[in-house]
């Protein structure tokens, strides 16, 4: 495969917007909170939403369904946010569970969870600006409303993470210890040897830390990333600006597919 965008790490005030005219054969790896959908107070006041939905759609038929979400939320949240049929691939947890044509791939829970989920749950009790996730796989401390709390969150976590052996995935104001086994860069790898994927160019668009797994994995395997919001150094390369500017790329690139197929 051709490699696109740079292979060194550089600071994304560097990178530029991505291109609208893209190899017919692309695979889309979305993230979804702070891509697709902007980042809320709370992870519940995301939901569905009509343009975002049509727009999925659009992806999946200019691609031939190789159009993959993959997120922290898990599989039940992202059913909910964005429809039990919308696509046809998703990977939750950060790659934990995966789901298929072919069905419902799920890690098993480490015993660890238990201690973080009383821990963190105890915490979130403690300070109401504190919002406790629990996502069957994994535990997660939010401190985006209270962020003074951030280095006792963060310390707390790194305690657990010693003591139970689980990964701690810090991401945009948030820890969590999530059972050890899939990233967001495995999952790119995984789907990829999906069937609708096979020989297809990865192409990563996310916002967090947590994404950048993603856009090495990317790199790695011939594609690229794209980093949405501020600047900061990544392994992307590309940036926008947040969810609309995301919207308007995706829009475009689905249409310089579209009608590429259409000339050959």
């Amino acid at each position: 495969m051709t490699t696109y965008g740079s292979a060194a790490r550089l600071a994304s005030s560097d990178l530029p917007p991505p291109p609208t005219s893209i190899p017919t054969n692309s695979a889309l790896f979305l993230d979804l909170d702070g891509t697709l959908a902007p980042i809320m107070p709370r992870p519940d006041d995301v939901g569905p939403d009509a343009a975002r939905a049509a727009l999925i759609a659009r992806l999946r038929e200019a691609f031939e369904d190789r159009v993959a979400v993959i997120s922290g939320r898990s599989l039940d949240d992202l059913s909910r946010i964005l429809g039990d049929g919308a696509l046809a691939y998703m990977a939750g947890v950060h790659g934990l569970e995966r789901r298929t044509p072919e069905g419902v791939f799920r890690a098993q829970p480490h015993e660890g969870l238990a201690e973080a989920r009383d821990v963190l749950a105890d915490l979130a009790r403690c300070d109401r600006g504190l919002i406790f996730e629990d996502k069957h796989l994994s535990v997660g401390l939010h401190y985006r409303n209270t962020p003074l709390a951030a280095d006792a969150v963060i310390e707390a976590a790194e305690r657990l993470k010693r003591q139970t052996g689980l990964v701690l995935q810090l991401g945009d104001m948030v820890a969590e210890l999530r059972t050890p086994g899939q990233d967001k860069g495995s999952s790119v790898a995984a789907l990829l040897r999906e069937p609708a994927f096979d020989g297809a160019l990865p192409i990563f668009i996310g916002d967090d830390l947590t994404d950048e797994d993603g856009f090495e994995a990317a790199r790695r395997l011939g594609g690229y990333g794209v980093l949405v919001g501020p600047e900061r150094p990544s392994a992307a390369s590309y940036r926008l600006d947040g969810p609309e500017a995301v919207h308007a790329w995706l829009d475009a690139a689905a249409k310089s597919v579209t009608e590429s197929e259409v000339t050959r």
